[in-house]
């Protein structure tokens, strides 16, 4: 498209000019919504942009000629045009003898804002990341820094490229402590949790999510949401300690009760056996990531289910079969005796196992969380002197018995004894 023949002749009357060019050039760009009807085009900014490079008036000139252009970029509002001129601009900078870093982190910007507008996470991204921020001819705060590299995070997460999230969040890490401004530290936070909810570490999630869920910056409604995904992300940690302890937190949240996972969080926290259909319920409000299936086959959500239902049977039985405890859990034997073996190891569940027998003992008390420190530090007759002492009770109270009735009916004792 060639520009307005209006445009093309006011180019033409500066080109001609003698004297200082560059102030022409800037009431040219100041004017030019005169010059094109209804809106100036790519090729009316273009042209502009192409002959103002061709008279080469010197560094000083074109930053400012630079901030009227990106100046009358901005004030029209249309996002095909912002891609168009800026991506051709960029280019053109680049072959530049001169850098012009603040006007080319301008325009980056500028595209990637159009790109975000248009939802094209992933191309808004990669302008972003485009943008010189460690120039030695360009001094960049950590606060500017920031703003971008969450930027960059954010549109990645949209993307589900939770790995090209993660780079950025650790070069954030490095800077977030110099940072003062709460937005950024909020937005950091928060897609710190995105990224451990979508690498599976729900644990960390769950936990970063809850922080944020008392951010007085965020909205009551998103507080509660946030709330509702620490309570969805801690119910889907592995079973153990760690879990326990954050789900204690957040039953004990009295906003907790506001959220449809509460009657799901308070049987977890109590340890109460999950029936299929309390499962199926709360699955409908997963994500699709944390309906994933795992390396054996299972969803990230049953093994979780499949964990806690062990822990509820270990509250409930001093003992039992692995054949029974499968039937319990909808498990075989053999998948029963090898969950309850990888969670005494990873220190999850405190018992120790008779494989012989086809027996798991169950010994109480809270696991360690510490590998290796699952199965109890017990005396191997341990479960014989627990026997001994409930004889010795029962002995003790039929001592008891005897002596009351020596009192009351003496000759009764002592001919029931003699006997």
């Amino acid at each position: 498209m060639d520009p307005n023949p209006k445009v093309t002749a006011a180019l033409a009357a500066a080109e001609s000019a003698p004297g200082d060019k560059g102030p022409l050039y800037e009431a040219l760009l100041n004017d030019i919504p005169t010059y094109s009807s209804p809106t100036p085009t790519a090729a009316d900014l273009n042209a502009v942009f192409d002959s103002f490079f061709n008279q080469s008036l010197g560094l000083v000139a074109t930053r400012s000629f630079l901030n009227a252009f990106i100046t009358t970029l901005k004030t029209i509002n249309k996002e095909s045009l912002w891609i168009e001129v800026g991506n051709r601009t960029l280019g053109i900078l680049a072959a530049q003898p001169s850098s012009f870093f603040d006007a080319a982190a301008t325009i980056y910007e500028l595209v990637a804002t159009a790109h975000e507008n248009n939802e094209d996470f992933l191309d808004a991204a990669k302008a972003l990341a485009e943008i010189p921020l460690d120039s030695s001819q360009r001094k960049v705060s950590d606060a500017d820094k920031a703003r971008v590299w969450v930027r960059i995070v954010r549109n990645y997460l949209e993307v589900g490229d939770d790995t090209a999230a993660e780079t950025y969040i650790n070069k954030l890490k490095n800077i977030m402590h110099t940072v003062s401004d709460p937005d950024l530290n909020l937005h950091f936070r928060l897609s710190q949790a995105r990224i451990q909810d979508a690498k599976r570490d729900f644990l960390f999630a769950a936990q970063r999510y809850h922080e944020i869920s008392f951010f007085p910056a965020v909205a009551e409604e998103e507080r509660l949401h946030t709330l509702s995904m620490a309570v969805k992300c801690a119910i889907l940690a592995p079973a153990g300690p760690m879990r326990s302890r954050i789900l204690g937190r957040l039953y004990k949240d009295e906003r907790s009760a506001q959220l449809d996972e509460f009657g799901i969080l308070e049987k977890i926290f109590l340890d109460r056996l999950l029936s299929p259909a309390e499962v199926d319920k709360f699955a409908e409000g997963l994500q699709p990531h944390q309906l994933a299936t795992t390396a054996d086959g299972s969803t990230v959500l049953a093994k979780a289910v499949m964990e806690h239902n062990l822990l509820g049977v270990s509250r409930l039985y001093n003992n039992i079969q692995f054949e029974a405890l499968g039937s319990l859990l909808g498990l075989d034997a053999d998948k029963a005796e090898e969950t309850t073996a990888r969670m005494i190891e990873q220190g999850r569940l405190v018992g120790r196992m008779d494989q012989l027998d086809g027996i798991v003992w169950f010994e109480g008390g809270e696991a360690s969380g510490q590998k290796g420190s699952g199965r109890a530090e017990a005396l191997a007759g341990k479960e014989m002197r627990r026997w001994d002492a409930n004889v010795e009770s029962l002995a003790e109270e039929v001592e008891n018995v005897i002596n009351s009735l020596q009192k009351e009916f003496p000759s009764f004792v002592a001919e029931n004894l003699a006997a």
